[in-house]
């Protein structure tokens, strides 16, 4: 199969996102129109997907996804693609239900590529335990790939990203440098194993990190995606809190610093930076882990904000699913400083 036509250097992933500075921007101006009181989390927040109760009982949930490849297999691709749009109903505490495809595709290239793509998607759906129920096409210059998600959830146990409470302790259940590692890649710079465990981590569904989560009392949950782990974490912050993080404590891939103090960066990661940066201080922490921690992220990992109590226990579940998961930080009561990163180094 000839994979070669695939044009990978735009930035793929979700390095392709709009900047969060941006994209604020543009939605600050869009009318807002009357409150429906059913809309539980709308755009109106910055959360992770919609959800719309329908009883007392039954909430949907809803998300949408999609990028250009960031890496040079189509399948793997449409893997990553797949895990990525469904952790957005993960993150909110919800359960997949269907998944719609969506394709960009030039209509010139070998569809054999187009059916690789699709298989990696369907297989990651089929793993969610959820139905493929259709999608749509469009003939592009460039390939494009993800899905519409929807799910279910319990109207009372919804996870959202920023209802986190003082003395909250946080967990990351992957590691973080899938950026970093993806743009070395593309100039063939990425140390030897290092794109593999990327590739492992990014394919690995957020569906069992979620089930490990529901059997505790979760305050606050997101997905780090591609405003990276300090993006969402200050999301999370939401101007009422603040934090502390362990830089010592951070999960990271195989290669992602050597690859930083090469500076094999995006531009994403300084966008992430610009926006996020002054709502941030670092103690004692060396570039390569301030790149990694300002890192676009494609199909992370859960961080989750529950009582300190229960870390431990869920601490324990996740590493028995094999996930590199770690207790990073913890939330304090709002400080003039909304984010502190330190190391004991």
């Amino acid at each position: 199969m000839d994979t070669e036509k695939i044009v990978f250097c735009k930035g793929g992933g979700c390095t392709a996102k709009l900047g969060a500075q941006a994209l604020n921007r543009v939605l600050s101006m869009l009318p807002k129109g009357e409150k429906d009181p059913d809309l539980l989390i709308g755009f109106s927040s910055k959360d992770d997907a919609a959800v719309y109760r329908l009883t007392d009982d039954i909430a949907y949930v809803q998300t949408l996804d999609f990028f250009p490849p960031m890496v040079k297999d189509p399948y793997i691709f449409g893997q990553i693609a797949a895990a990525n749009a469904l952790s957005d109903i993960y993150a909110m505490g919800g359960t997949v239900k269907t998944a719609l495809n969506i394709v960009c595709f030039p209509e010139k290239w070998d569809l054999n590529i187009l059916g690789e793509i699709l298989r990696g998607g369907a297989e990651k759906v089929a793993e969610a335990g959820a139905s493929l129920a259709g999608g749509h096409s469009i003939a592009d210059f460039d390939v494009k790939y993800g899905l519409s998600v929807t799910g279910v959830v319990h109207p009372d146990h919804i996870w959202a990203n920023n209802t986190g409470q003082p003395g909250d302790v946080l967990i990351l259940t992957k590691a973080l440098g899938v950026g970093i590692i993806c743009t070395a890649d593309r100039v063939d710079q990425a140390p030897e194993g290092s794109l593999e465990a990327a590739v492992r981590s990014m394919t690995t569904l957020n569906r069992y990190a979620a089930e490990c989560c529901a059997h505790y009392d979760i305050h606050a949950c997101t997905d780090v995606t591609g405003f990276s782990f300090l993006g969402h974490l200050h999301e999370m912050m939401d101007g009422r809190l603040s934090c502390r993080i362990d830089a010592d404590s951070i999960p990271v891939l195989p290669g992602a610093a050597e690859c930083a103090d090469e500076f094999l960066l995006t531009a994403a990661a300084q966008r992430n930076r610009n926006h996020v940066g002054p709502f941030v201080r670092f103690e004692n922490i060396p570039f390569s882990m301030e790149e990694i921690l300002f890192d676009p992220q494609t199909s992370g990992g859960l961080l989750v904000a529950l009582e300190k109590a229960q870390a431990p226990l869920l601490l324990e579940e996740l590493r028995r699913e094999g996930l590199p998961a770690q207790i990073v930080g913890e939330i304090g009561e709002k400080a003039d400083t909304e984010i502190t990163v330190y190391t004991f180094l």
